[in-house]
């Protein structure tokens, strides 16, 4: 049999590319290990983002296409996933127990925000991942219903220095409706609610995060810049509607984080689009396009538009976000897909793929 040549081999692992990525697999450098024995070749693939859900599928495709390649008798491919992590803004000092720390954030209230980080992070934690959440929303908490977790919910504390986090749908999450009554107000002053932030954020025991996704309060004010001054942020997810005036915002938003050298990884449209439940009729009933638009306007991806949809919000308020409560449904696949984005943008950030592959050869 005919020795299988190297490169014919590469090209066609090469001709898989990561939708996720925008490259190949040699190009972003997840070909770890290929190893030819004779006509029996053994590939190691691994991906820098969360990708629980497809790389079954990535391996069984690659599997079929080295093995059309002329003198390969067998091929076994392996495809994982491990998340590093990436550089935050400036010289902060990472968070222990760590590695990305996500802002999902929105110019103005009212346009999804906290569904979109709750989905996310149930999205992640899906694909694998070993996700947290933090409420950072110190005025109107609300991760504690959205994830089903019973009023009067307190976190424990560890050896009497930090807290740990509750447990919903295997997310870890943190917020200060934990820590205060549910119907009493926080009538506080900027410094008194930066500062509480900051205390949920260091003083909770994280147990080894892959990703902790942050649900701000909307606007550009205190707790923002608290984070972006005193908080590792790998990135920014921005939260809009077609809407011009949270189009207008969303812009704000963006702005912001630029200035403080938070990059952000992509924009979300929430109800893009109503689909009447009883004659199937579409409307864009906040307009049409808008965050689409913005994405192109800053250079970032457009990392979901979703519908509007009497379900989202259902399944959020019964404290079952859609990601568990039917994680099959067209909804949640969009989730799942923006989830990886976003995993494969702060794969970006963390370097990934810049290693080149370790190759071996044997004639045996």
């Amino acid at each position: 049999m005919t020795q299988p040549s190297r490169t014919a081999i590469e090209s066609a692992l090469a001709q898989y590319r990561d939708p996720y990525t925008g490259t190949d697999l040699l190009t972003s450098g997840c070909l770890r290990s290929l190893d030819i024995d004779g006509g029996h070749v053994r590939a190691n693939i691994v991906l820098g983002y969360a990708a629980g859900g497809v790389t079954g599928g990535i391996a069984q495709m690659l599997k079929v296409a080295v093995e059309n390649v002329e003198g390969v008798a067998s091929a076994s491919v392996s495809v994982r996933w491990q998340v590093e992590s990436a550089p935050a803004q400036g010289s902060i000092p990472a968070l222990h127990n760590v590695k990305n720390i996500i802002a999902v954030a929105s110019g103005k209230g009212g346009v999804g925000k906290s569904t979109t980080a709750v989905n996310l992070a149930l999205a992640l934690a899906r694909e694998g991942a070993r996700v947290g959440v933090l409420d950072a929303d110190i005025y109107g908490p609300s991760m504690g219903l959205m994830l089903g977790l019973p009023e009067g919910t307190r976190p424990q504390v560890s050896n009497g220095k930090a807290f740990v986090a509750p447990q919903a749908h295997g997310v870890q999450v943190m917020s200060m409706a934990f820590l205060a009554d549910e119907n009493t107000p926080m009538v506080w002053r900027g410094p008194m609610v930066s500062g509480a932030l900051l205390q949920l954020l260091t003083q909770t025991a994280w147990d080894d995060l892959d990703y902790l996704v942050v649900d701000m309060p909307p606007g550009t004010g205190d707790i923002q810049l608290t984070l972006a001054q005193k908080v590792p942020v790998t990135g920014a997810v921005i939260v809009t509607t077609p809407q011009d005036l949270a189009l207008l915002d969303a812009r704000r938003g963006i702005e912001m984080f630029r200035k403080v050298n938070i990059p952000v990884l992509g924009v979300v449209e929430n109800m893009a689009v109503h689909v009447c439940s009883n004659c199937g009729h579409s409307e864009h009933l906040f307009g049409e396009g808008g965050g689409e638009r913005l994405a192109e306007q800053y250079g970032v991806d457009l990392l979901a538009s979703m519908p509007l949809s009497m379900m989202i919000r259902e399944q959020a308020d019964a404290g079952r976000p859609t990601v568990v409560a039917e994680p099959e449904c067209q909804i949640s696949m969009i989730y799942q897909d923006m989830a990886r984005h976003v995993g494969a943008r702060i794969a970006a950030r963390a370097g990934q793929g810049s290693g080149m592959p370790n190759i071996s050869i044997s004639d045996d």
